[in-house]
């Protein structure tokens, strides 16, 4: 019988922390679609990518008593490559497909994510997939296309497209979740997190900047306000640091099956406060991709465990 390490002793703590998280990211996909009503896609990004790089160097600050702590040139153009994958083309086509998508809609197609991240490592042969994983694989797909049918079949093809354009974006985090693990290994993950939003905000802030300039920002009231500022520190800049520190403490295999929790957390603010409505094809399709994903993702493992 294998030996299991004693539980951390901030475990507890980490578990709370963690379900809110899952509560405060559920929600954030209709308090994004609100915002994006008010100041457009690009002009929340250009907000986003004013304060997040203002965030990073105060991080590198606090962290290491510099505002840019030196690293070698070769070092710095990687994290510059892998910046412009996971902030200028994940972010912002994930700001962009939530817009033209549906809150539900989103948090199920980004939950997609661990299937690429898989296949990502089947092709560079890092893994080997089971059949059981395979199988997921097909079941996760086979069941983003059902839930997309409603929408193509209906000719709603803004709300399909935003679909697709989150499928394309989930593929591009999950390469850059598998690619800037060794540069998290060797450089930490504020150093990586800092230079990462710094470089890869750059080209998003200045692409955005006739967005930014045109949005009507005066029509903005104060609770609008926090809901911007909440969008960006606490969901996507405080929430990333303390799932980190989650992952650190509970590990990644007992942490990952939380984010399941985040569609039907989605779904739910969605309907209590936009007023979405789900057929039953919808809820079908979800349930088939998350079935999908979450077998492709442990079937392994439970394999692995049981011998």
């Amino acid at each position: 019988m294998p030996h299991r390490a004693p539980p951390h002793a901030h475990d507890q703590l980490a578990l709370w922390v963690a379900l809110v998280l899952i509560v405060i990211w559920g929600g954030n996909f209709t308090l994004q679609k609100y915002l994006f009503d008010l100041i457009t896609p690009g002009g929340f990004l250009w907000a986003r990518y004013l304060i997040m790089p203002v965030c990073a160097l105060l991080l590198m600050r606090w962290r290491f008593g510099r505002w840019l702590p030196p690293l070698p040139r070769q070092d710095v153009l990687h994290m510059a490559w892998l910046g412009f994958i996971g902030h200028s083309l994940h972010v912002g086509l994930v700001s962009y497909g939530v817009h033209w998508s549906t809150a539900f809609s989103s948090a199920v197609i980004l939950a997609c994510g661990p299937i690429f991240t898989l296949l990502i490592l089947r092709i560079q042969g890092l893994e080997r997939l089971t059949g059981a994983q395979l199988l997921g694989v097909a079941l996760a797909f086979g069941g983003v296309l059902i839930f997309l049918s409603d929408k193509l079949l209906g000719g709603n093809w803004r709300a399909g497209g935003g679909d697709l354009v989150l499928l394309v974006s989930a593929g591009l985090f999950s390469w850059y979740t598998v690619a800037v693990k060794p540069v998290m290994q060797e450089h930490g993950p504020v150093l990586t997190m800092g230079y990462a939003t710094l470089l890869g905000g750059l080209p998003v802030m200045l692409l955005s900047l006739p967005a930014g300039m045109d949005a009507n920002w005066a029509a903005l009231e104060v609770w609008d306000w926090v809901g911007l500022f909440w969008s960006v520190l606490v969901s996507a800049f405080i929430g990333w640091l303390a799932w980190g520190w989650i992952n650190n403490v509970r590990g990644v295999a007992r942490t990952a099956p939380l984010m399941y929790l985040m569609p039907p957390m989605a779904g739910l603010f969605a309907w209590a406060l936009s007023g979405e409505h789900y057929t039953w094809i919808k809820i079908a399709g979800a349930g088939v991709t998350l079935l999908g994903v979450a077998l492709a993702q442990y079937a392994g493992q439970i394999k692995w465990r049981m011998r």
